[in-house]
């Protein structure tokens, strides 16, 4: 078997994926095929012997599209912009017609002066020829919905493209119809021209397909920016020399060189050298990780401190990043399961409607006994009044609406898609550090010994700490300066790995570090270690003071819970979501934290690289699930996810991989963007509703089912004016959203 994949071109929408997979998988040899609206791009596994590439090309191009090898990042991001520069271009030239034709059409009904030149009531012929002329450019540009949608319709997959051709077209043939009768000296037909219907439909609809692939997600960055992080080039010792040479070039159990501040360049084992090494591009913890002989090292994190020497152990697409990558590109690439209730509905919908307007029309010429003009009526005011424009404005009005509402709360949805998902949320999965907790550790707790005060034993550790890069450290900085305290000059600092740092103030001489530095020095810790465990147990991060062989007391450090972490949870639980948290760090300061906020289960001490596979266990038990991170390592777990949530604080390739980002950091936003997603959906079902029942209703009259019981016969006008009355119905429930509150229970 071999995998394989093509970029799809000519897809309008769902139905058109499922038809390439379709077409794909009838295929002998062709064992899956799944294909990604989202980034175009299909993906089949396949026999080669069985069946060939050019086969499956043919197959997808006899279906009515067109199959591509996948292209470099470069080129396919430029076709992307051009494509949409294109749909911009085309909705701006559509407008520049569209806007007069509708002064044009429309005017004279609001009392608006229109010259005697094309005036409907002295010169109908010009009032009709000026529409036709404005109409016709917005068709050329329109034209692709007439290619695609009709090419879908003719081969059996009817898509909202064939809608869009058939509702427009219908309208451009009877005003077509209607400028033949006047032509022929039937003046009254000046008022039953529909060409502004037809170029209104494609104008927003054109603008509809500019929004949604500028919002469809960009796939291609976060990728971009994962590859970024490694260096290109490593200092390999080869003939007892330090040589630089390209990253592609490092092999298994070649021993590199790393010097303080440079990024490691490929996965391995220290074998000589202390350090510690920044990893939250990686694990998300900001804190560093002590290094020494036989430890492992990744790459991509960063040296802080130390030179060291390294074996390589996993190279190119072997590492932690790479495999992050890879993860990342599988989610991606993965078909979210989301059903387009319009195409649904349209699938069906299309066919019948044609049927009817065809049925509806020979009856009553065969039958009814009726002219070819009554008969003609029939047929196009069934078509004019099915017009699936409503159906077409249901769901991208209600998503703009919401993505626009959204933004100015500071939740920025990505996609329709996300906006769609996010309601049947069933599990929130959240990180640790920087998205529960603050991400940047803070003083919490100072326990003195006898003899000793807080101020003393703050300024101590303080002024010892100035001369340390550790974030620990930088607590300690910072909170004595926030209280103000005065920092003495250290007369000496060294900093002991593993163990702490030791520093000579004022002639005194300052320890600060583990149990192990205590012990190894000889320092009696005098009842103190009880206070240690305790402080260990609540999550924090403690460490022994000592003066001159004498304990001092204990400072505690640790991440702080964000403020508004719990009432999130509290509003995510009334809402019946559990919600969930994932962490790379132990699970006793997991446990604590999670029991400050409420958590309903903890996942700790999960590696960067398995954080997607907890997200899969969930979903194989059928569960929706959202994840809320902001590091890179969570990077393919919010691919992964049903619904990716970024905070805006995090990492740019955190936010380039989630569908949801909270620009505010305020993990409030969380429950608003779930609330928000609910109420637009109900939205669409409520939109997709007024527009189907104004169809199931008018359908039957516009047939003519009045006349046959004497009643009046459906005018075109009538069943033009219903199909826009549904229109603005939809538009109008759609803007209903503008509403919506922001943690607001009742929504």
């Amino acid at each position: 078997m071999a995998e394989k994949s093509f970029k799809i071109e000519g897809m309008a929408c769902a139905s058109c994926a499922r038809a390439v997979e379709k077409a794909v998988e009838k295929l002998d040899g062709v064992t899956e095929a799944n294909v990604n609206l989202a980034t175009e791009k299909l993906i089949f596994n396949y026999e080669p012997s069985k069946v060939k590439l050019a086969d499956i090309k043919k197959e997808i191009e006899s279906a009515g599209f067109k199959a591509n090898d996948d292209e470099a990042d470069a080129a396919a991001s430029q076709k992307k912009e051009d494509e949409v520069k294109s749909l911009l271009r085309r909705f701006i030239a559509s407008a520049i017609f569209t806007v007069p034709l509708l002064y044009v059409s429309m005017g004279h009904m609001m009392g608006a002066p229109l010259p005697a030149f094309f005036n409907p009531d002295i010169n109908p012929l010009n009032f009709a020829l000026v529409q036709l002329a404005l109409t016709a450019p917005v068709v050329v540009f329109g034209r692709k919905f007439y290619s695609v949608g009709l090419k879908a319709l003719f081969k059996g997959n009817p898509n909202m493209d064939s809608l869009i051709a058939i509702g427009t077209g219908a309208a451009v043939v009877y005003g077509l119809f209607a400028t033949y009768k006047i032509i022929k000296g039937d003046s009254s037909y000046a008022m039953h021209l529909y060409f502004e219907s037809a170029a209104v439909i494609m104008s927003l609809i054109t603008l509809g397909k500019y929004l949604e692939s500028v919002t469809k997600g960009k796939t291609s960055e976060a990728i971009k920016k994962l590859m970024g992080l490694q260096p290109k080039t490593a200092l390999v010792i080869r003939d007892k020399k330090e040589v630089e040479i390209s990253i592609d070039d490092v092999v298994q159990g070649d021993i590199i060189v790393v010097k303080p501040g440079e990024r490691i360049p490929v996965d391995g084992e220290v074998v000589d050298g202390v350090t510690s090494t920044d990893e939250s591009m990686l694990t998300g913890e900001s804190i560093p990780v002590e290094k020494s002989a036989g430890d492992l090292v990744f790459g991509a994190s960063i040296n802080k401190n130390g030179s060291i020497k390294f074996k390589a152990t996993k190279v190119g697409k072997d590492t932690v990043l790479a495999q992050i990558i890879k993860l990342v590109e599988d989610a991606q690439s993965s078909k979210a399961p989301i059903a387009k209730m319009a195409n649904v509905i349209s699938g069906y919908f299309v066919p019948i409607v044609i049927s009817l307007a065809v049925i509806s029309g020979l009856g009553w010429y065969f039958i009814g006994g009726e002219s070819a003009t009554f008969s003609l009526t029939i047929f196009i005011s069934v078509l004019v009044i099915a017009c699936p424009c409503a159906l077409g404005l249901a769901t991208p009005t209600a998503i703009m609406v919401g993505t626009g509402k959204g933004a100015e709360n500071g939740v920025l949805i990505k996609s329709g898609v996300a906006l769609e998902t996010a309601h049947q949320v069933e599990t929130i999965i959240f990180d640790k550090t920087g998205t529960i907790t603050e991400g940047k550790p803070k003083l919490t707790d100072i326990i003195t010994a006898k003899g000793f005060s807080k101020e003393k034993l703050l300024q101590l550790a303080a002024s010892a700490e100035k001369g340390s890069e550790h974030p620990l450290g930088d607590a300690i900085v910072r909170a004595a300066e926030e209280k103000g305290t005065e920092l003495k000059q250290c007369e000496m600092f060294n900093s002991v790995p593993g163990y702490g740092i030791e520093a000579t103030i004022g002639g005194e001489l300052v320890l600060a570090g583990n149990k192990k530095l205590m012990a190894e020095r000889g320092v009696e810790l005098e009842g103190l270690a009880d206070s240690f465990e305790t402080l260990s147990r609540d999550g924090k991060t403690p460490m022994y003071i000592a003066v001159n062989g004498d304990i001092a007391g204990l400072i505690a450090v640790a991440d702080t819970v964000k403020e508004n972490s719990k009432k999130a949870v509290e509003a995510l639980h009334k809402m019946g979501i559990q919600v969930v948290m994932i962490t790379g760090d132990n699970i006793r300061t997991a446990n604590a934290i999670a029991g400050q906020v409420g958590i309903d289960a903890v996942l700790a001490e999960v590696l960067p690289e398995d954080k997607a596979d907890e997200i899969k266990k969930l979903q194989s038990e059928g569960k929706k699930v959202a994840m809320v991170g902001d590091g890179i390592n969570d990077a393919p777990a919010l691919a992964q996810a049903d619904i990716g949530i970024a905070i805006g604080s995090g990492t740019d390739v955190a936010m380039e991989s989630a569908d949801i980002v909270l620009v505010r950091s305020d993990l409030m936003d969380v429950p608003t963007a779930i609330r928000l997603s609910k109420s637009t959906i109900r939205n669409i079902k409520e939109n997709l509703l007024w527009a189907f029942g104004y169809n199931t209703l008018g359908i039957p009259v516009a047939m003519g089912l009045l006349h046959i019981f004497g009643g009046p016969l459906l005018n075109p006008m009538i069943a033009g004016a219903a199909m826009s009355l549904s229109s603005v119905s939809v538009v109008t429930n759609a803007l209903r959203l503008k509403r919506f509150k922001p943690h607001d229970t009742r929504s």
